[in-house]
C-alpha cells in the first residue's frame, strides 16, 4: 500500500504550500512511505485526483485543491481531515495503515467504533512529556508543601516562644508582687513591734 500525496509544486498560494509542507513533513516524521504526485506539471495526475476525490468532499466549485491524500486508489482526505486525524492521534487509521509496533494508536479493528485512537508513535513523545510535566508539577507541589511545613513549624516555635515569654513575664510579676507583700508584712511586723515596745 502506497500513500499518494497530490501536490502543486508551483502553487502561487502560500497557504497551499504551507499545508503541503505540513502533510509531507509529518509523514516523513512518522517514516510513512509515500509518493508525491505533482498536479501542476502533470495533467494526468490532476485529472486523476479530481476524478477520485468523492463528490461530497469536493468544495462548492467542484475543484479540490491540494494537498489531497490517497492510499492507492482509496481516498483518505484533504489537509483539514488530515489535521483533525493528527490532532486526534489517529493518523494511521486516517491513512488506512496499521500502526507500527510500539505505537500507542489502537488499530481500527480493535477500536470498537471509537473514533479517537489512543496515541500514535509520532506524537507519543508529547503525551509522555505532558505526563512527566504533570508528575514534575506534583513533585513541585509536594516540595512546596514540604516548604510550608517548616514555615508552620517556625510559626509554632514563635508562638511557643511568645507563650514562654508571657509566662516568664507573669512569673516575674508574681514574684515581684510576692516580694512586695513580704516587704509589706515585714513593715507591719516592725510597726507592731515598735508599738509593743512603746506600750511597754
Amino acid at each position: 500500500m502506497v500513500i499518494k500525496v497530490f501536490l502543486a509544486s508551483s502553487s502561487g498560494s502560500t497557504a497551499i504550500k504551507k499545508k503541503q509542507q505540513d502533510v509531507v513533513g509529518f509523514l516523513e516524521a512518522l517514516k510513512v512511505d509515500y509518493t508525491e504526485l505533482d498536479i501542476a506539471c502533470n495533467e494526468e495526475n490532476r485529472m486523476w485526483m479530481r476524478q477520485n476525490v468523492p463528490s461530497e468532499k469536493k468544495p462548492t466549485n467542484g475543484i479540490p485543491l491540494p494537498p489531497q491524500i490517497f492510499n492507492e486508489g482509496n481516498y483518505c482526505g484533504d489537509y483539514d481531515t488530515f489535521f483533525d486525524a493528527k490532532e486526534d492521534n489517529t493518523v494511521y487509521a486516517f491513512l488506512g495503515l496499521p500502526p507500527p509496533p510500539g505505537s500507542k494508536e489502537v488499530p481500527v479493528e480493535e477500536r470498537n467504533g471509537d473514533a479517537h485512537g489512543e496515541e500514535e508513535e509520532g506524537e507519543g513523545g508529547e503525551e509522555e512529556e505532558e505526563e512527566e510535566v504533570a508528575e514534575g508539577e506534583t513533585a513541585d507541589d509536594e516540595a512546596t508543601e514540604g516548604d510550608e511545613a517548616p514555615a508552620e513549624e517556625d510559626e509554632a516555635v514563635e508562638e511557643a516562644d511568645e507563650i514562654t515569654e508571657d509566662t516568664e513575664a507573669r512569673a516575674e510579676e508574681e514574684e515581684e508582687e510576692e516580694q512586695e507583700e513580704a516587704d509589706d508584712d515585714r513593715e507591719e511586723e516592725e510597726l507592731q513591734q515598735l508599738e509593743e515596745e512603746e506600750d511597754e
